[in-house]
């Protein structure tokens, strides 16, 4: 074998290897975000269901949003997500819809994204942005929600949250009922 021929095959191997590690970590950063997305679905279950009557009409504010607002936008965040990873710009505005619907709606949507980062289709927006941008807001709004659940009396329980059973793919309301909470 002449010199030629092993820098050939070195500089083959070498593309071989990054298309390898490209695809690795395309593949790390869709688990990951699957991750998140279980995670969301864990925490915002917390926030959302068994809450309180009146709690999705409840306003601390003249300009804050009511927990069903925030629910619908969470919901927006979400369907958002999904067209990005699809390659379009969609965005629409929601009116809240009765809680059950809304809750059963944020799960849905959890569900549908889910479903397409699991796919082998092309994830045309990055995950990182796609993280970044509305997976990181929903995060915030669950953060706002469970705020709020203490606001009207009735607090989400505190949890060790990094011992929680959170796996990739469990996004709908039936989550693990091991807890690790606290008071």
């Amino acid at each position: 074998m002449g010199e030629g021929t092993r820098d050939e095959i070195r500089k083959e191997l070498e593309s071989e290897m990054e298309i390898e590690l490209q695809s690795a970590t395309i593949s790390g950063a869709r688990q990951l975000l699957r991750h998140t997305l279980a995670t969301l679905a864990y925490r915002g279950g917390k926030a959302v269901i068994d809450a309180p009557a009146g709690f999705a009409a409840l306003r601390i504010g003249d300009s804050t949003r009511t927990p069903a607002e925030i629910l619908a936008h969470i919901g927006d965040l979400l369907d958002w997500a999904l067209w990005l990873a699809r390659g379009e710009h969609r965005w629409h505005d929601s009116q809240p819809l009765p809680w059950p619907r809304e809750v059963e709606r944020f799960f849905v949507a959890l569900e549908q994204f889910d479903v397409y980062l699991a796919s082998a289709a092309p994830l045309i927006w990055p995950a990182e942005r796609l993280f970044q941008g509305p997976v990181a807001d929903a995060l915030t709004h669950v953060g706002q929600l469970t705020l709020l659940r203490r606001v009207a009396g009735a607090p989400v329980r505190g949890e060790n949250y990094a011992r929680a059973e959170i796996s990739a793919g469990r996004v709908g309301a039936d989550q693990s009922a091991l807890r690790v909470e606290f008071d």
